[in-house]
């Protein structure tokens, strides 16, 4: 759905640089050309500070709000990071590096952690940070409470406060990966007992000046942020603009400094302005068809492997994403992970598809599948092409547009057959609990297997890692086998930005350098 309801924004003067396509590490200088109407001011040689950050990004809802327990897409998640900070960040590298928390420990036996609290840290309305704080936002999402990373922290028996500046959590088992899964972009902090989240108080790098859920929010830089080397920019403004095309336009004609989610068909015509660089990010972002388990006619396997062998993903990958991706094969790990069950490729076969149809005693089958560009650039499009492959096993898709806007509190685990992604998470752990355990407050799917999950919490405390990596596999191979998620993708993350921002780089798990570009860029000129 085209939103055209953001404010036209002046863009400022600036002299451009050659152009950079980033592919991880690697940069080539790709064309030439200049925005229209930018007079030229030199660059300096380093982080300058000052100026408005203005981003144009999809995954934005009027319904949003900046509560931490309810984040379900990138807008808020980026202006919370802005705003909040969170227990532990993932760097570049993928590993757990202290954020608020600044160090840790575990007993042998990984179930009891000491965590210490990071000192001199405020927040907004100058309150002192202390263990308080941090134990009253880890139980935000434990016990009653809405939260999605509830089932996430159930193996937490225990959050006490040991000293003003420390913490010891007490798991039910042990888990080595504690510190990344306290990485959860749910977990941000907040004042003991904080309940205002209209008007949030942080320990980020910004204030709250303006919020218009779905339109526009701004945030102003605050004195004082605790992060040497962060938190360059004065204010950043970012406004929604759900149409991949909208959001090119705004980046191309000044309005906005960098967008998210660009359509693979846009970087042959970016590729001759030297005024844009283009970010390509490989990581772990895949899209899915989710197919609620407790729905008929979903709730037969048959029809769920009918489904999946009548899709053809590599004429996705080929058309929609302009091979800016990779196959999928029904499971959310990917090829990057040590721990990736390499399963036979599923490829299209719709003789397959029609024999699991007769298995359901079907001969053949209609279903509406609902999609939106929220769910993912061009899965209105993949959509089209999921019908024509499955037509010729008997399959009738019936695609239905959805609106970009409240469609992850309209359809999203409503709509029995609909468009999703996921973005990448650090741990296989954190992945399978957070969407595909029985008990995941986002099991999207409606998944349930008990013999699954008792494999994902014993791989939890497995120390050989041969075995560890034999219980993955097993887990992989249910969900692909078995599970509701039809995963035909993985997809590379593509953003753009305007080459008077700096210091842009790429992120492991998620785009706009994993959601917190906003305390990490600079603007020069």
């Amino acid at each position: 759905m085209q939103d055209k309801r953001y404010p036209h924004l002046a863009a400022s003067g600036f002299t451009l640089d050659r152009r950079r396509f980033l592919t991880g590490a690697a940069a080539l200088g790709l064309g030439a050309g200049l925005l229209p109407g930018l007079s030229g001011r030199a660059f300096a040689d380093g982080p300058v500070s000052g100026g408005t950050l203005r981003l144009g990004m999809s995954g934005g809802s009027t319904t949003d709000v900046l509560d931490p327990r309810t984040l379900t897409d990138w807008v808020p998640v980026n202006v919370s990071y802005q705003i909040y900070n969170g227990l532990v960040e993932i760097d570049e590298t993928n590993q757990a590096v202290p954020e608020l928390l600044e160090s840790w420990e575990s007993k042998p036996g990984a179930a009891e952690w000491i965590f210490n609290v990071r000192k001199g840290v405020t927040f907004s309305n100058g309150k002192t940070l202390d263990a308080d704080d941090i134990i009253y936002s880890i139980n935000l999402h434990r016990g009653e409470t809405t939260s999605g990373i509830k089932s996430t922290l159930a193996a937490i028996a225990d959050v006490a406060k040991v000293t003003d500046s420390q913490i010891k959590i007490t798991l039910t088992s042990g888990n080595a990966d504690l510190p990344f899964i306290l990485s959860d972009y749910h977990l941000m902090v907040v004042p003991k007992d904080f309940t205002d989240w209209a008007n949030p108080i942080g320990t980020g790098g910004y204030v709250l000046e303006s919020f218009d859920p779905g339109v526009r929010i701004v945030t102003k830089k605050r004195d004082g942020y605790w992060k040497a080397g962060r938190a360059y920019v004065d204010a950043i403004e970012t406004t929604v603009i759900g149409d991949t095309t909208a959001r090119t336009n705004a980046l191309l004609t000044g309005e906005v400094d960098v967008i998210n989610r660009l359509d693979p068909h846009a970087i042959d015509m970016l590729k001759g302005n030297d005024a844009i660089s283009v970010t390509r990010n490989s990581a772990g972002q895949h899209a899915v068809f989710l197919m609620n388990c407790t729905a008929a006619p979903f709730d037969d396997v048959n029809v769920r492997m009918a489904l999946k062998y009548g899709i053809d993903r590599q004429k996705i990958i080929d058309t929609v994403l302009r091979g800016y991706g990779v196959l999928g094969n029904d499971h959310p790990i990917p090829r990057t992970s040590p721990y990736h069950a390499d399963l036979p490729q599923r490829a299209y076969d719709p003789d397959k598809a029609a024999f699991h149809l007769k298995k359901a005693n079907l001969s053949s089958l209609s279903v509406d599948l609902s999609v939106s560009d929220a769910a993912f650039a061009g899965a209105a499009d993949a959509g089209v092409l999921y019908q024509a492959a499955a037509a010729k096993a008997g399959i009738t898709v019936n695609v239905k547009r959805e609106p970009a806007d409240g469609y992850w509190s309209n359809v999203w685990m409503k709509a029995p057959f609909c468009a999703s992604y996921w973005g990448g998470r650090p741990t296989v752990d954190q992945m399978l609990s957070v969407a595909y355990l029985s008990d995941a407050s986002y099991n999207d799917s409606f998944w349930k297997r008990p013999d699954f999950d008792k494999l994902v919490i014993a791989a939890r405390t497995e120390l050989d890692d041969a075995k560890r990596k034999e219980l993955y596999f097993e887990a992989q191979k249910q969900i692909s086998d078995d599970g509701g998620a039809m995963i035909p993708m993985f997809i590379d993350y593509l953003e753009a930005s305007a080459s008077h921002v700096k210091g842009v780089g790429t992120h492991p798990q998620f785009d706009l350098m994993g959601q917190r570009i906003g305390e990490k860029v600079w603007l020069e000129g």
